[in-house]
């Protein structure tokens, strides 16, 4: 009996995905590193948008309202279900479902092995744009080339009834693209 407990997934060292309150996931990670025999992995992406004040910069769950946390299931558990902001432990049909370490080095590879990920948007021909500061902040437009290595870009914009080339620094303008499909490529 004692070598079939030994055998049990339940305990050994294994992944579990764990459901935190919203925009709490870096909370329940540190939280959770906290306890022994827990790691806990919660990747998150920086990146800018275009606010009313200008540029502005944030930083946002990879997966919104989840994280991942390593323990023995058997050990700690409740441990994990009931810390501070977890809502719970991802289950399907009733019990705790592992998630191959695979899947977590595939992830933290595609993270560049940072915990927090700065996503730069840049711009291509052909994309839409927001300028973000200066004179025509808000105005959207098409890039139509970029210059001096990607330092300046002319822009196709809509002002005034008709459409102008206007040339800008790239630091001014935003991508439509949201950060998710930036690192898609």
């Amino acid at each position: 009996m004692p070598d079939q407990d030994k055998t049990d997934p339940k305990n050994e060292l294994q992944w579990y995905c764990v459901h935190s309150k919203p925009k709490c996931e870096h909370i329940v990670a540190a939280n959770l590193r906290s306890f022994p025999g827990v790691e806990a992995y919660c990747p998150r992406i920086r990146f800018q948008r275009s606010t009313p004040r200008g540029k502005v910069w944030f930083t946002e769950a990879l997966f919104p309202s989840y994280l991942f946390a390593r323990f023995i299931l058997n050990e700690s558990f409740r441990a994990v279900k009931h810390a501070h902001n977890v809502i719970r432990i991802v289950e399907f049909g009733g019990a705790a479902s592992p998630i191959p370490d695979q899947v977590i080095e595939d992830l933290k590879r595609e993270m560049h092995g940072e915990e927090v990920r700065e996503v730069s948007h840049g711009v291509k021909v052909g994309d839409t744009v927001e300028v973000a500061e200066g004179p025509m902040r808000g105005l959207t437009g098409i890039i139509e080339s970029v210059q001096n290595g990607n330092q300046r870009v002319y822009l196709l914009l809509d002002f005034l009834g008709r459409q102008s080339i206007v040339r800008m620094p790239t630091s001014n303008v935003l991508s439509e693209r949201t950060p998710r499909e930036v690192m898609k490529k």
